[in-house]
């Protein structure tokens, strides 16, 4: 089976407008996305989902320059440009990861994957957090990964007729997840108080913090608790800003 990760990117976020590509430590944050992702040995192939809006052309001018796969789609009904993207790659499995999580982790990818792999063809669908509603996770948010099968997401994609569950992709398999059989990936001990996404400029002031102290994006999420264990005011940084609702 063929695993593909797709990274949705777009310059028109609502709180930050073109985050996507702003500076963390000499690169853009995107590119540090990719580059965390494409070291997850468990996928074939990374792809960067973009839109068909003009502001978008500056991300479809990175991949280009750095030689991703680069797919663009329909700018609110994410669920299609996640379709679309997978049949356009051939993807048997697709592992859905966003462009604000610049501390997106390959171990935790390789062991949701792996855990999805593992099940088949018992399983339509793993993630890192509690797949219903309310939604939890032992994980710190931003480094949220979601595995699903193509058949399933093709499914969510007939049936969802909620415009703005669509923008978020699986939104309908978490609101009805008896549906579906579903898998989740439980981190021992809870981490779900720590903010690492980027949604506002305090996040951004976040994140670039860590990645000021490594000099470089190979550090693994659990060094970055250790340095937060040394230095417990750099999570005050965002620690007020709140998560959106869909």
């Amino acid at each position: 089976m063929k695993v593909v990760a797709i990274i949705q990117a777009r310059m028109g976020s609502t709180r930050l407008p073109g985050k996507v590509l702003m500076d963390l430590a000499g690169e853009p944050m995107l590119a540090r996305v990719v580059d965390r992702c494409r070291r997850a040995v468990t996928l074939h192939e990374t792809v960067v989902a973009t839109t068909t809006q003009p502001a978008d052309e500056a991300i479809a001018r990175l991949c280009t320059e750095r030689g991703w796969p680069c797919f663009r789609g329909n700018e609110n009904d994410v669920l299609d440009r996640y379709v679309q993207a997978a049949k356009a790659y051939s993807a048997d499995v697709i592992v859905r990861v966003t462009s604000d999580c610049p501390l997106i982790e390959p171990a935790i990818i390789d062991r949701t994957v792996g855990e999805f792999l593992k099940r088949q063809p018992n399983k339509d669908y793993a993630c890192n957090f509690r797949p219903a509603v309310p939604f939890a996770s032992t994980f710190p948010l931003g480094l949220d990964v979601e595995v699903i099968s193509r058949d399933a997401l093709n499914r969510v994609w007939q049936e969802d007729r909620n415009p703005a569950w669509r923008e978020h992709v699986t939104e309908y398999l978490l609101h009805h997840p008896d549906q579906f059989r579903v898998h989740e990936v439980a981190n021992d001990k809870d981490y779900s108080h720590l903010r690492w996404t980027v949604d506002e400029k305090k996040d951004l002031a976040f994140v670039r913090r860590v990645y000021e102290h490594f000099g470089h994006d190979r550090f693994s999420w659990r060094e970055v608790l250790d340095v937060l264990a040394e230095h417990p005011d750099w999570s005050d940084i965002n620690a007020d800003v709140k998560k959106k609702v869909v």
